[in-house]
């Protein structure tokens, strides 16, 4: 089966001539989301909060705000009790990583229908990664979780061991005792694999890893034989496949917002429900 060109190769960075004046807008733009940049996601407005989340559907398999659970289930059990009072660190996948081999997934509105990106700094994942992981700390501290957010300085840090990457901060942030969750969309298909979250390798599993596995899907602990985030610390959650419906709703100005906070408030909910 033919894999579409993001997946085959890593992109190529066309170089910024600083003496040339004449460029149309359109290639500066082009440029400047080749750079090196601060993250310019800007959360979405939850227009109705009370009135969106009520009317957020409950977790099913198949999900009627997911789609489809992860086709490569696990069978491991998280049983180790946690605090109610444990540091929570919420990352979003790739934000370190753009115009690298590892940029994540465009999603299928870009890859496929050919649709501009909803950022053109980034790719259309990381755009909705940060948007979850800023609803998922709001909505957490307003639960009363101790829960809090990284973010990289640069969307493109090339070396990961960094200290200012999602792997490094892991890293360090995990052998304190910190639980570690990296908000993910998975490929769209046939490349996805569906949503669930692959648990941290470097540490017994525990109660939060059981409940977003409950409310999520399960992938196997050594999944690919074991990833680079989870043997640092990262319990990587792939929330669904970025492809219709869910990625039309969140695309849809008129269903974004609330599909956003549905998203943050499952994550959420499955938080709480493993540190009670």
């Amino acid at each position: 089966m033919p894999f579409p060109n993001w997946m085959r190769r890593t992109p190529i960075t066309v170089p910024l001539s600083i003496g040339v004046l004449t460029f149309t807008g359109m290639v500066c733009h082009q440029a400047h989301s080749q750079q090196d940049w601060f993250p310019v996601a800007k959360p979405v407005t939850p227009q109705s909060l009370g009135s969106d989340l009520k009317h957020c559907p409950p977790a099913a398999n198949p999900d009627p705000l997911l789609g489809r659970r992860t086709k490569e289930s696990g069978r491991w059990v998280g049983q180790g009790a946690v605090p109610s009072t444990i540091p929570i660190v919420v990352m979003a996948g790739h934000a370190d990583s753009q115009n690298l081999g590892s940029a994540g997934t465009p999603g299928y509105a870009v890859d496929v229908r050919k649709q501009p990106p909803m950022d053109g700094s980034m790719r259309d994942e990381l755009y909705w990664n940060l948007q979850v992981q800023s609803a998922v700390v709001r909505l957490g501290q307003k639960r009363g979780l101790n829960i809090t957010s990284y973010v990289p300085p640069l969307l493109t840090i090339r070396d990961d061991n960094d200290p200012r990457t999602n792997w490094s901060q892991a890293r360090v942030r995990s052998s304190k005792g910190h639980y570690i969750l990296e908000i993910h969309f998975d490929a769209y298909s046939p490349y996805g694999f569906g949503s669930g979250l692959i648990p941290a390798i470097n540490r017994p599993l525990n109660q939060l890893d059981e409940s977003i596995a409950q409310s999520f899907g399960r992938f196997p602990r050594l999944f690919r034989g074991g990833l680079g985030g989870p043997r640092r610390g990262i319990g990587i959650l792939e929330i669904g496949m970025l492809e219709p419906p869910l990625e039309q709703k969140l695309r849809d100005p008129a269903t974004r917002a609330q599909t956003v906070e549905c998203l943050g408030l499952r994550v959420v909910n499955a938080l709480v429900k493993g540190v009670s």
